[in-house]
C-alpha cells in the first residue's frame, strides 16, 4: 500500500480518516485469521451484526495507506480528571466535558449497516479507517466553545520508513449553550433556520465540513450521572458522509442520534443512523440502518501540535475569514442551498488551493483573504432556493 498524495487526501476526507490496517502501521493478523485459501474457505468467521454472512464478503473498505507508529497514553488525561472534580456546577461540568475533546488522538471510524428496508436486501461492506488527529480550542467564550480538528498524519512507505507529517484541516465542532438559533439540514444541500422552543439546559453541537461549510446542527444534553459524562443529541438529519458519496445513490439524508462520551483516555462518538430517501415531492423512504463508533484515543507520540501550529500560523487568518463569511450567511438567510459544482471545482478544492498558496508565503494579505473567502462562498450559494 502506498502513501496517498495530499490532493487525494483532501478529496476523500470529511468526517473520515484515510489510513487502514493495524493501528500501529503493521500487517499483523490475529492467530485465528486464515493463512491460506483452503483454511479461509473452511473458516466460519464472524462479522459483527452479520454472524451467518461469509466474512470474505464483509471485509471492511476504507483507507488504503499504512499508518505510522503511535504511542497511546497509559494514564487518564488531565481533562478527564478535571471533569470528575467534586462540587462542580452542571454548567461547568458540561464545559469541561466539551473541552476534554481537545488534544492529540488516534481517531478511528468504524461503521456497519445492521439492517435494510428494501426487498432482496444485501448488507454492504463495513467501513473502517483511522488517522492521527489534533483537536485545538479555537474559541472559549464561556457559553460558546469551538474545536478545530486537523489531521496530522505519518505513513509507512514500501521500505517501512515513516514519512510525514502531512497536515490537512479536518472538520470543526462549535458548541453553544441554550442555543436559540440553529440552521438544520433539510435535503439536497439545503439548510433552514430552526428556532427551538425549549433549549433550556441543552447545548447545540454544530458540525462543519473540512472547508467550514455546514454539515449539521442539533441540540442535546449532557448527563454526568454515576461518573459518566455523556451528551445525547436529539434526532438529527444531515448530508451523506464522504465515505458514502461515491458508493451510494439510493438515499440523500442520514438521520441519526449521537452520543458523545468522555472516557479516561479520550472520547467516543457513537452514532445510530438511518438512511433516508426524500424525493422532490417530500415522500420519505428508509433504505437502511447503521451503527458507527468513532473512537478518539489520546496519544503521547508522535507530536502533532508542532505541525499543526506551523500550518495554522500560515493559514489560520484565511480560515477565520471563511468562518466569518459563513456567520454572515447564517445571519442573513433563513434558507440557503450550496450548488452542486458540475462545471467547476468543488468548494473545498477552491479553499484548500488558496490555503496551499498561503503556506508558501512569508506574509499573508488579510484583505485578500476576506475577499477570496466571500467571493468563493457566495459563488456557490443559492439563498432561498426552495421555499
Amino acid at each position: 500500500m502506498h502513501p496517498i498524495p495530499i490532493p487525494k487526501l483532501i478529496a476523500c476526507s470529511c468526517l473520515i480518516a484515510v489510513i487502514s490496517g493495524d493501528a500501529n502501521g503493521k500487517d499483523d493478523k490475529p492467530d485465528s485469521y486464515p493463512k491460506d485459501k483452503e483454511s479461509a474457505e473452511n473458516s466460519g468467521g464472524h462479522v459483527f451484526a452479520w454472524p451467518f454472512t461469509d466474512w470474505r464478503e464483509m471485509r471492511p473498505r476504507g483507507g488504503s495507506t499504512k499508518g505510522g507508529d503511535v504511542e497511546l497514553r497509559t494514564e487518564p488525561t488531565e481533562e478527564w480528571k478535571g471533569l470528575r472534580e467534586p462540587g462542580l456546577e452542571k454548567f461547568e461540568r458540561d464545559r469541561r466535558a466539551i473541552l476534554a475533546m481537545a488534544g492529540n488522538f488516534r481517531a478511528s471510524f468504524d461503521f456497519v449497516e445492521t439492517l435494510g428496508f428494501t426487498e432482496n436486501y444485501k448488507p454492504p461492506r463495513p467501513y473502517f479507517s483511522w488517522g492521527t488527529e489534533h483537536v485545538t480550542v479555537l474559541e472559549d467564550r464561556d457559553d460558546f466553545i469551538s474545536l478545530q480538528h486537523t489531521l496530522v498524519m505519518y505513513y509507512k512507505d514500501d521500505q517501512g520508513e515513516t514519512k510525514g507529517p502531512h497536515v490537512m484541516k479536518h472538520w470543526r465542532q462549535d458548541w453553544t449553550w441554550q442555543d436559540q438559533d440553529l440552521h438544520v439540514y433539510d435535503r439536497d444541500n439545503t439548510w433552514v433556520r430552526h428556532r427551538p422552543e425549549n433549549p433550556a439546559g441543552k447545548w447545540s453541537q454544530a458540525v462543519f465540513q473540512v472547508d467550514d461549510s455546514p454539515r449539521y446542527e442539533v441540540l442535546g444534553a449532557w448527563d454526568h450521572t454515576g461518573g459518566m459524562s455523556v451528551w445525547t443529541s436529539d434526532p438529527c438529519p444531515r448530508p451523506l458522509p464522504r465515505r458514502e458519496h461515491t458508493v451510494r445513490d439510493d438515499y440523500n439524508v442520514l438521520e441519526g442520534v449521537h452520543e458523545l462520551t468522555i472516557v479516561p483516555n479520550g472520547w467516543v462518538h457513537v452514532q445510530n443512523n438511518r438512511k433516508l430517501r426524500i424525493d422532490p415531492h417530500s415522500s420519505r423512504l428508509y433504505v437502511g440502518q447503521e451503527i458507527g463508533v468513532n473512537r478518539y484515543e489520546a496519544i503521547s507520540s508522535p507530536d502533532l501540535e508542532t505541525a499543526f501550529r506551523d500550518y495554522w500560523d500560515k493559514t489560520g487568518g484565511y480560515w477565520k475569514a471563511v468562518r466569518d463569511t459563513w456567520a454572515e450567511v447564517y445571519r442573513a438567510h433563513d434558507r440557503f442551498t450550496l450548488r452542486d459544482p458540475k462545471d467547476k471545482a468543488p468548494l473545498f478544492t477552491v479553499h484548500f488551493a488558496h490555503a496551499a498558496k498561503l503556506e508558501k508565503q512569508d506574509e499573508g494579505d488579510p484583505a485578500e483573504d476576506i475577499r477570496h473567502a466571500r467571493e468563493t462562498i457566495h459563488g456557490f450559494l443559492e439563498p432561498a432556493s426552495r421555499e
